[in-house]
């Protein structure tokens, strides 16, 4: 197994690949958007660690006080996400970083590291079985089925923030907040956007650009979340219509 990883630096990040979606040439504009948002995040003790290769394997984490969740603690980690795809699946890598995390949490002081999961794992979030075979532990719940996991160091827990429970705004129109943590959000913001118009379907895209913002969300949040006629859906993104149409038809 290659065990040649970097983290990514504001000396190194305008050089590097993110993993995600990974071009030699032009440039994304998903990309550069993460770029942009991670510039202004490594200063806060945000890490991304990833193969040093042109794959999709990583670790992106953050102090818990600085991370874009609505999600209280002290002095815990967040893991936004940990992937391994592809062909390098299988091979010990998701291991490696994840031990790494745990590392430099101990390392630090940290009381513990915890990441949004849900009863029914959700493609858009880290594999939750996968953490629990580390000692992460459901420590707080939402009425719709999404979870906080943990791995707590000294006893104390994190929880979600109150503001969370709500799982509703007011707006009955399709509603979509977000933030840049991810690559893929522009491209989905389009397909949405497309298909809202081509259809006359109105549509609300809040962008989530402060951590007070995010702190006080109505909803767990990674970096997407979707309302329809005032309820909360889903942190997915929207693969395709296909998945923007299973919401509109309710």
């Amino acid at each position: 197994m290659d065990t040649d990883f970097i983290n990514l630096t504001t000396e190194n990040l305008a050089d590097e690949h993110l993993c995600c979606i990974i071009r030699s040439k032009k440039l994304h504009p998903g990309v550069e958007a993460k770029r942009q948002w991670l510039s202004d995040r490594l200063n806060e003790g945000h890490v991304f660690r990833k193969l040093n290769a042109k794959a999709t394997v990583f670790i992106e984490y953050a102090p818990l006080e600085t991370a874009w969740v609505p999600i209280t603690g002290d002095n815990y980690y967040y893991l936004y996400c940990l992937w391994t795809l592809g062909s390098y699946k299988g091979k010990g890598y998701g291991r490696s970083l994840m031990e790494y995390c745990i590392a430099d949490a101990r390392e630090k002081g940290k009381s513990g590291i915890c990441m949004l999961g849900a009863k029914k794992q959700k493609s858009w979030l880290s594999d939750q079985s996968f953490a629990k075979k580390f000692g992460f532990e459901v420590v707080d719940t939402t009425d719709n089925g999404y979870e906080l996991l943990a791995l707590s160091f000294d006893g104390t827990i994190p929880k979600f923030a109150q503001n969370v429970k709500k799982q509703a705004i007011e707006s009955k129109e399709l509603t979509i907040y977000y933030d840049m943590q991810c690559p893929y959000i522009d491209q989905k913001i389009e397909i949405v956007r497309q298909h809202c118009e081509m259809n006359d379907v109105p549509v609300f895209f809040i962008q989530v650009d402060t951590l007070q913002k995010a702190k006080e969300l109505p909803c767990v949040f990674n970096n997407w979340a979707v309302f329809y006629k005032g309820h909360f859906e889903t942190v997915n993104l929207l693969q395709d219509v296909a998945s923007l149409m299973r919401i509109l038809k309710k």
